[in-house]
C-alpha cells in the first residue's frame, strides 16, 4: 500500500546578513544554508497494517508524511501510494487517502459540521446516498449526533477530533494518516478515538499509519513501531522486539508461602537475573526476557519456596524510546 524508496528531503533557507547596506548585498549575491529533514528512508507498509511513526520534535516525521501524501516533494527518492506517485498522481492517491492533523483541522470554523461534510463530499465527488449512509455509520461509531448542526468554532477537542477523524473517512479512503490525533485529549476522549480507530483496522481493514507522543496510542494501537530520529530510520519492528532490542529489565515480584530460602549474592552468580530486594517472604528480580522467560525465572524461584504470588512489571515504554532516540 505504502511505500517508501531511498526518501531525501533537503530545505535551502536563506542566510540573513548583518550590518549595513546587507539588504541589498543579499539581492546582488544570496547565500543559502541547506538542512536535510529526511535522510534516506525506506519502507514499506502493506494493506491492513497499523504502524506507528514516532520520535521526538524535529526528528523528520511530519516531513515525511507530507510527502507521502503529496504535499511535499522529496529531494530525491521515491514515494508509493498503492503504486501511485502521490507528486504526479495527486488526484488519484488522495481519492484512497484520509488525513488528519491533530493541530489543525480541515472543517470550516464558522459553519456547522454538517455544512462541511457537505462541502468536503462535493469536493471528493462523494454521492447523496453513499454521504447519508456514511454520516449514518460514522455517527454512531464517533457520536457525532450531539453536535452536527454545531460551528466548529464551539466544539471541545474532542468533539473537534471526533469530527475530523469522521471528515477524514467521507469518501471511504484505504489508507488513513493520523498526525497526532489524540494531542491534548482527556483520558474519556482518547479512549473513544482509541476505540474507532482499532474498528477501523480490525473490521474495515484500513492501513492506519500514526505519529504521535502519547506511547498508550502506540502500546494499544500499533502492532509495527518505526522511530525516525535526526531524519534518519534507527528502529523498524514490532513493540516487543524494541523492548527486547533495548534490553531494559522486566521487574518480577515473587511472594512466598513461608519463608524464602534465597542466599543473598547467590543468584547473581548462578543465574541471568539479579536479586535486587531480598525480604523474608518476598523477592524483587530483574531480568531481561533475550537472556531469560518469565516461566524459567519462576522455576529457578520456585527452588526457594513455594510461590504464593507472581507481579511483574514491564519496562516503562518512554525509557524504551529515549533508548531508541
Amino acid at each position: 500500500m505504502i511505500t517508501a524508496t531511498n526518501l531525501n528531503k533537503t530545505f535551502r533557507t536563506p542566510v540573513v546578513r548583518q550590518g549595513r547596506m546587507a539588504g541589498l548585498r543579499s539581492l546582488l549575491s544570496r547565500e543559502y544554508r541547506s538542512k536535510t529533514a529526511v535522510n534516506d528512508v525506506n519502507f514499506t507498509i502493506g494493506r491492513g497494517d497499523f504502524v506507528g511513526f514516532i520520535g521526538p520534535n524535529g526528528a523528520g516525521k511530519s516531513t515525511t508524511i507530507k510527502m507521502l501524501t503529496g504535499i511535499l516533494h522529496p529531494t530525491s527518492g521515491e514515494v508509493r501510494i498503492s503504486g501511485l506517485s502521490p507528486q504526479r498522481d495527486r488526484r488519484r492517491v488522495v481519492a484512497k487517502l484520509g488525513v488528519v492533523f491533530g493541530q489543525r483541522s480541515q472543517l470550516w470554523w464558522d459553519l456547522p459540521v454538517r455544512d462541511s461534510y457537505e462541502i468536503l463530499a462535493a469536493m471528493y465527488r462523494v454521492r447523496e446516498e453513499d454521504l447519508k449512509r456514511k454520516l449514518a455509520e460514522l455517527g454512531e461509531l464517533l457520536g457525532l449526533g450531539e453536535f452536527m448542526d454545531t460551528p466548529v468554532r464551539k466544539l471541545s477537542l474532542g468533539q473537534r477530533m471526533r469530527a475530523d477523524l469522521a471528515a477524514a473517512m467521507l469518501h471511504d479512503p484505504d489508507i488513513l494518516f493520523l498526525d497526532e490525533p489524540t494531542i491534548g485529549l482527556d483520558v474519556a476522549a482518547k479512549q473513544s478515538i482509541r476505540g474507532f480507530l482499532h474498528k477501523l483496522n480490525k473490521e474495515a481493514d484500513k492501513t492506519i499509519l500514526l505519529t504521535t507522543h502519547d506511547m498508550d496510542d502506540i502500546e494499544q494501537l500499533c502492532e509495527r513501531v518505526i522511530v525516525i530520529n535526526g531524519g534518519t530510520i534507527g528502529y523498524d519492528g514490532t513493540v516487543e522486539g524494541m523492548r527486547q532490542r533495548i534490553g531494559l529489565p522486566t521487574i518480577m515480584t515473587i511472594r512466598y508461602r513461608g519463608a524464602c530460602g534465597f542466599a543473598g549474592g547467590e543468584a547473581d552468580k548462578e543465574y541471568p537475573f539479579r536479586v535486587t530486594a531480598a525480604e523474608k517472604e518476598k523477592l524483587v528480580l530483574e531480568f531481561n526476557r533475550t537472556d531469560i522467560g518469565p516461566m524459567e525465572v519462576l522455576q529457578l524461584a520456585g527452588g526457594w519456596g513455594e510461590i504464593a504470588d507472581v507481579h511483574m512489571q514491564e519496562p516503562d515504554f518512554e525509557d524504551i524510546v529515549h533508548r531508541v532516540y
